[in-house]
């Protein structure tokens, strides 16, 4: 697991939600939570445009992930993207004991204990970064 990774995602708990926010200080969605961790550790960034709180396109989700420079893998990535229903991609940060991620219905950044209750759809390595 990347310490770095997991303790800025830590940080970011507590922040208000917002779709599409990519500024800590006015609020953040799941893609700007991974992103602002990611930028947090050093890392350049892409994130997808025009999505809502529900679809069922996947794609974007990996292109930016692959544009960042994630790693795909198979066990216990860092950087995970789930599916919290059919038709609702959803991106979480692992950290130890659990899961960083915006809860929308919460209106803010939680820490989730884990084990995930939702389906992965991809998840990404980041550990080479350090």
């Amino acid at each position: 697991m990347n310490g770095r990774l997991t303790k800025v995602a830590l940080e970011l708990v507590g922040v208000p939600f917002r779709l599409h926010g990519r500024d800590p200080q006015r609020g953040l969605d799941c893609v700007g939570v991974v992103t602002e961790a990611l930028r947090r550790i050093g890392r350049t960034t892409t994130v997808p445009e025009g999505y809502t709180l529900r679809g069922t396109a996947i794609s974007p989700f990996i292109a930016c992930a692959t544009q960042s420079g994630l790693q795909p893998t198979d066990a216990d990535g860092e950087v995970i993207l789930c599916m919290v229903n059919p038709v609702q991609p959803h991106l979480l940060v692992r950290v130890s004991g659990g899961f960083v991620h915006a809860h929308a219905s919460l209106r803010r950044v939680t820490f989730m204990p884990g084990p995930l209750p939702w389906r992965v759809a991809m998840q990404w390595s980041v550990a080479d970064f350090e």
